[in-house]
């Protein structure tokens, strides 16, 4: 297997004549899904320079910061993996190493690959864990992804697990990106998320998709933002009565269709975050347009203790156990496709996608 450099990251890659996924080998993140013929990836690449996490130091790179997000933000590329916990680590875990996010963004990989599928995992030592994936890309504009986490220690572990799925442009553009959800009862993050900036009203109780703004107005998150400036969090439950989650993304003026299924018994929770050019602090810097559609098991970014006293909103489990010295599973599938209009229904078998209409 060779190793390729991407934005300045050690990477492998995987095609077929349809898409090309790449893949990094510190952070395990999938940073590009390339529509080979429109040449678009509807992947985020931050607007500063990526770094491998290894090398990123508090002293020596202060444009990145200097806290426990700033080893995360100096590599963070595309989808990538939040593991064992969804946020920012106590204080307490930030003085032992965590950072935001858990260890599996940060993490070295090891891979092995093949023409057009590859296999992935990594030891997480502090969480007393390991990981591992498998991603395949299949005919027509399908990605297929087999995960598995292992707990090693000898006691049952409350976990975050989320896939930090993040747009960015040219593919996310205000007025003409358009999105689908399987979501339902819906909630705004609370004041100290993004410092109280941004126009969503903090801790507001909404049904997909239109959320509320301190200004009494509501924002319908079908359609991106035309706003010059934006930013903020909701968590969204997804629909209880479907076996299968999904979101899907349109681009109106690239025609592609790109998004993710996955079973709703294991990532119950789709969260969305949207920074647009809102935080003024490095390494954002009011510079950047990123969307997250970040699916898993917990609703809110809070710290593991928060995420555990809160237990449940709308009568769902924000968080997962994984029993000592037990492995669990998940399977999802993402898709990139050609489509002159905005889809309306997406179905899957748990390995085909059977409809995208």
């Amino acid at each position: 297997m060779k190793l390729f450099s991407f934005k300045g990251r050690r990477s492998v890659t995987i095609g077929t004549d349809e898409l090309r996924l790449t893949l990094t080998e510190e952070g395990g993140q999938v940073a590009e899904l390339l529509h080979r013929k429109s040449g678009i990836s509807p992947l985020y690449v931050p607007e500063w320079r990526s770094i491998e996490p290894s090398e990123y130091s508090a002293e020596l790179d202060p444009d990145y910061g200097s806290n426990s997000e700033s080893r995360l933000v100096a590599g963070l590329l595309g989808h990538s993996l939040c593991l064992d916990i969804f946020g920012a680590p106590s204080p307490e875990e930030a003085a032992a190493g965590i950072p935001v996010h858990g260890e599996a963004s940060i993490a070295q990989y090891s891979l092995e690959s093949t023409e057009n599928s590859l296999f992935m995992h990594a030891s997480l030592p502090r969480a007393q864990m390991r990981f591992g994936r498998r991603i395949a890309l299949a005919e027509d504009g399908l990605v297929l992804f087999n995960e598995s986490v292992v707990n090693e220690a000898d006691v049952d572990h409350p976990i975050g697990w989320t896939q930090h799925v993040t747009l960015g442009a040219p593919f996310l553009e205000g007025g003409l990106t358009h999105f689908l959800a399987s979501a339902r009862e819906s909630k705004v993050s609370g004041q100290s998320f993004n410092n109280g900036l941004g126009m969503q009203k903090p801790d507001a109780v909404f049904d997909w998709p239109l959320c509320p703004r301190k200004d009494g107005r509501v924002d319908d998150l079908r359609t991106f933002t035309t706003e010059t400036v934006s930013g903020g969090f909701t968590a969204h439950k997804m629909d209880p009565t479907l076996p299968h989650a999904f979101f899907v993304a349109w681009s109106e003026r690239f025609n592609l269709a790109f998004g993710y299924v996955w079973q709703r018994e294991d990532f119950p929770w789709l969260s969305r975050w949207e920074e647009n050019h809102l935080r003024p602090w490095a390494p954002w810097n009011s510079k950047a347009l990123a969307l997250g559609m970040e699916f898993g098991v917990s609703p809110m970014v809070e710290s593991r203790r928060e995420m555990v006293e809160r237990g449940r909103m709308f009568d769902t489990p924000t968080f997962r156990w994984i029993p000592a010295r037990t492995e669990v599973s998940a399977r999802y599938c993402a898709f990139l496709r050609e489509t002159k209009q905005m889809p309306r229904n997406v179905r899957w078998d748990g390995e085909n996608l059977l409809e995208l209409s």
